[in-house]
């Protein structure tokens, strides 16, 4: 997958959604990725998350809001793996990761607002596939979302 998200604005000016007001890190292998967005809702559980990057993701991106928390990582290497091998294309997480060298070489993009090094809790606890807001942009399942080194564009339609 191949594309410049300022190239897609520019293109489809009247459809996307831009998250601004945030800054994200790079710590997956890909720097630029996109597909059909699949929500989950947790704060600082990632019961939810470890789940669905269990299943079948192809085509898909995981886009989860944890509430912006920095005190437990979402996402790690172990994780990430389990993503790669369920074919997800990305997971874009308003909170943070951990394991971020191993994340490096794992051929997903990870999209956070930081790392740390302690795991989350688990409680059995979040949502999945209902619509999340962030940076300015509602996340709706079924949309699409894309990632590159410049930012976050949603569209309610496939763009490439």
């Amino acid at each position: 997958m191949s594309f410049v998200t300022c190239d897609l604005c520019d293109d489809n000016a009247d459809i996307v959604s831009v998250v601004t007001g945030l800054h994200w890190f790079s710590y997956g292998g890909r720097a630029a990725f996109g597909g059909e967005i699949v929500t989950v809702k947790c704060f600082e559980d990632n019961s939810r998350v470890k789940e669905h990057l269990g299943t079948d993701g192809n085509g898909k991106v995981l886009v989860v809001d944890g509430g912006g928390s920095l005190r437990n990582a979402l996402i790690g290497d172990m994780i990430a793996e389990n993503a790669v091998k369920n074919g997800w294309e990305g997971v874009i997480i308003h909170g943070a990761c951990r394991d971020v060298d191993e994340l490096a070489k794992l051929d997903i993009g990870v999209l956070t607002l930081g790392c740390v090094p302690i795991k989350s809790v688990r409680r059995d606890e979040g949502q999945l596939n209902i619509d999340i807001t962030f940076g300015g942009v509602t996340f709706r399942p079924g949309d699409y979302v894309y990632a590159d080194n410049n930012g976050v564009i949603t569209a309610p339609r496939a763009l490439l």
